[in-house]
């Protein structure tokens, strides 16, 4: 068990931000592309098209950048040590047709790190949008919806998202530092904080690897070699209670989940921003948990909102401990995350 003792009083840091701050330092983290970083990335797509491979193969060697590689370096520093998310922006999609902006993306991902799969089918390129499914179905996971997602972490080292098309109303990107959050409750209830230390179990929903439990075992926060590491879906975590071998959820569990998740939706501690379409935003899983408002999209398909999402594993990362093999497999630094079944077969699907 986690004793308190062995951690930080309070983390300091650039991670360690909050929203009011970060709303107000917009210039630090919103990256608007010039045109001559555009044609370095166009330029860099059009060359690997027309090797006629897959763009799930797509790697930062086959898709050659100039000065905005230097950039990419960059940005995988803001997320590793920096303050754990960018976001990029003024793509021209409208210009792109589909396959296009996937290889811009996914050249992108290539030289930040490696692409994850995200899915039991092996989707190293994901697809963000509502497809009329609901949470309340145990098999669903939430992006497939139009509801709120509420804070979580995805299942690899960092996500990035690129906005095709935005919603009629609704689905503002929400951003809150983990490690902002830990010094909050450590402030003000450091009984509960210990509780999130603690293994609690986490629905796979429906996607388990061979020989595995249908839920796994990951506490809410980790302490490891001088780092602390966030791994949260509430949704997740109340359903797994619907397996009888899953350990019990105490009230001082229950209260702690609470106090986590009132602190993030906290206004002066998470940064709320709209992601406008050619938007790229990349996060880093590890210090930071993302959310997503509810949307109402356009009566037209054609105009519905949109996004591509990656998944990627970042050399030169931390280490994480070993309970993250569960959901990770390996967690060797630059080859680990993603969701992967004995049915899994890698694909980059473009719609």
């Amino acid at each position: 068990m986690q004793k308190l003792d062995d951690l930080p009083e309070r983390f300091m840091g650039r991670a360690a931000w909050t929203g009011r701050d970060m709303q107000e330092r917009s210039e630090e983290w919103i990256r608007a592309l010039s045109p001559a970083d555009i044609h370095d990335l166009e330029s860099a797509a059009e060359h690997y098209l027309s090797l006629g491979r897959d763009v799930g193969e797509i790697t930062a060697a086959d898709f050659p950048l100039s000065s905005f590689g230097d950039h990419l370096s960059a940005l995988r520093s803001t997320l590793l040590d920096g303050i754990g998310f960018e976001v990029l922006r003024g793509l021209p999609v409208e210009d792109y047709d589909q396959r296009f902006a996937a290889t811009v993306f996914c050249g992108i991902g290539a030289h930040l790190g490696h692409a994850r799969s995200q899915n039991a089918q092996g989707h190293i390129l994901g697809h963000v949008r509502d497809t009329g499914a609901t949470s309340k179905d145990t098999n669903t996971r939430i992006y497939q919806t139009a509801e709120r997602q509420s804070f979580h972490t995805d299942s690899a080292d960092a996500v990035g998202l690129l906005c095709l098309r935005d919603a009629r109303e609704g689905g503002m990107s929400l951003l809150v530092s983990a490690l902002t959050i830990y010094n909050r409750m450590r402030a003000a209830r450091p009984d509960l904080l210990e509780r999130l230390f603690d293994p609690i179990a986490t629905d796979r929903r429906g996607e388990v690897p061979p020989g595995a439990k249908p839920y796994l075992q990951i506490p809410v926060l980790n302490w490891h070699e001088g780092k602390l590491t966030v791994f949260y879906q509430r949704q997740y975590i109340e359903s797994a209670q619907r397996f009888e071998d899953a350990p019990r959820l105490t009230p001082e569990h229950i209260e702690a989940l609470d106090l986590f998740d009132a602190l993030a939706e906290d206004p002066e501690i998470h940064v709320r921003m709209r992601l406008e379409p050619g938007d790229m935003q990349f996060v880093y899983n590890h210090s930071q948990l993302h959310d997503r408002t509810a949307f109402a999209d356009w009566p037209d398909p054609a105009r519905r909102r949109h996004l591509l999402r990656l998944w990627l594993s970042l050399p030169g990362d931390r280490e994480l401990p070993a309970c993250f093999a569960e959901r990770y497999g390996s967690i060797e630094v630059g080859d680990r995350g993603g969701i992967i079944t004995e049915h899994t077969v890698l694909s980059a699907p473009i719609d």
